[in-house]
């Protein structure tokens, strides 16, 4: 089967910058940026002149930033600054169907992304993405495999809703079980035997173990380790950083929206945590570590928790004295064992889903290449 250079496919065209108005006027038109590459929620409008523009058959790339690489189809308007325009030249147009063109590139994104320059802002790489090899099938090919890659987005979708409707069960669940109950108040420091800081230490290529660093937490209690880096440390430093299952992980440093937020740690083998991140070892016979992590998590506790961290918006703090005194409902701890088992059933219905999205995802990426 014939390839061609997407060189020899599409035209690019950067974006700019441009005066941003929230509601359309009779002599503005749409501004497109990086969020209106996933969704429509958030509409932009703008009357600034000679702006580059985009019609639904062109392909829209985020050029700049952390989402360099992402990809939008079917949009029309003015074209923001880190969005890349590409056009189908004339004797493409009509030979390669855009959806297919969009489907590609999203295949490719990882990679571009992978070969991007930049040091702190990355860029995509011009020629690497001209480069990319184009397999030019036929429009009835094209219009299959734009079928069946619809299929596996849209079955993705509902998992990923899935996902969304297990997280709000446990809430519900914890919500149901302890927060309108009239449970005593404890202090956390008497119902923990550690609480203690990761390392200042920096990441190394290669190294023994896992770092979690404040990234690795996610905002809904999750610990994701997909963009993991690793470290080494000294042998006789490492029971003051390392983490073992069943510790809970609190991140002290962040935004002041992101602040506070925490997970339990349920692997079976060691890793090494950040000083942006709280160990907190709870006395098991008293607090039990999942019923610990939801509770920082749930939203009015999180509220709390943005109420006493100090420092500026982007860089708020709760040391480790601040946690230690805030005050906790203590259930009984049958009760505490009873969330975590339910916790622990819903955890492997996640697992199925986190599982059946990422086979979906292997065959996006591989269904044409």
């Amino acid at each position: 089967m014939k390839k061609v250079k997407l060189g020899e496919v599409l035209s690019l065209k950067k974006g700019k910058k441009a005066t941003v108005l929230a509601e359309q006027t009779t002599l503005s038109q749409r501004y497109i940026q990086i969020d209106d590459l996933r969704n429509n929620n958030n509409l932009k409008f703008t009357e600034s002149l000679n702006m580059p523009e985009a019609l639904p058959d062109d392909i829209l790339i985020a050029w700049d930033g952390a989402n360099a690489g992402t990809i939008g189809c079917g949009l029309s308007g003015a074209v923001g600054s880190t969005i890349t325009v590409l056009k189908k030249n004339e004797r493409y147009k009509e030979k390669i169907i855009s959806d297919y063109l969009g489907v590609f590139l999203e295949s490719k994104s990882q990679y571009l992304r992978d070969h991007s320059t930049g040091a702190t802002i990355p860029h995509l790489n011009k020629n690497i993405l001209l480069n990319l090899q184009l397999e030019l099938l036929g429009i009835e090919e094209q219009e299959n495999i734009i079928c069946i890659l619809n299929t596996i987005k849209r079955l993705i979708t509902k998992r990923k809703l899935q996902l969304d409707e297990l997280n709000l069960l446990v809430k519900s669940r914890f919500n149901e079980m302890f927060i309108l109950s009239d449970f005593s108040l404890k202090r956390l420091g008497e119902l923990v035997d550690e609480v203690r800081y990761g390392t200042s230490l920096p990441a190394t290529l290669n190294g023994k173990y896992g770092y979690l660093r404040m990234n690795n937490i996610t905002e809904g209690g999750q610990l994701n380790i997909q963009n993991l880096k690793h470290i080494d440390i000294p042998e006789e430093d490492l029971e003051k950083y390392v983490v073992r299952k069943g510790d809970v992980l609190f991140n002290r440093t962040n935004s002041l929206e992101l602040v506070g937020k925490t997970c339990i740690y349920e692997l079976d083998y060691d890793m090494v945590i950040a000083g942006y991140i709280i160990r907190i070892r709870t006395k098991n016979n008293i607090l039990n570590p999942r019923y610990l992590s939801e509770f920082l998590n749930f939203p009015s506790t999180k509220k709390f928790l943005r109420n006493i961290a100090k420092g500026a918006v982007n860089q708020a703090n709760i040391n480790a004295k601040e946690l230690q005194n805030i005050s906790i409902p203590l259930p009984p701890l049958a009760l505490q064992n009873e969330f975590a088992d339910f916790v622990a059933q819903v955890d492997k219905s996640q697992f199925a889903c986190e599982i059946a999205i990422k086979v979906w995802r292997n065959s996006l990426k591989f269904s044409i290449i």
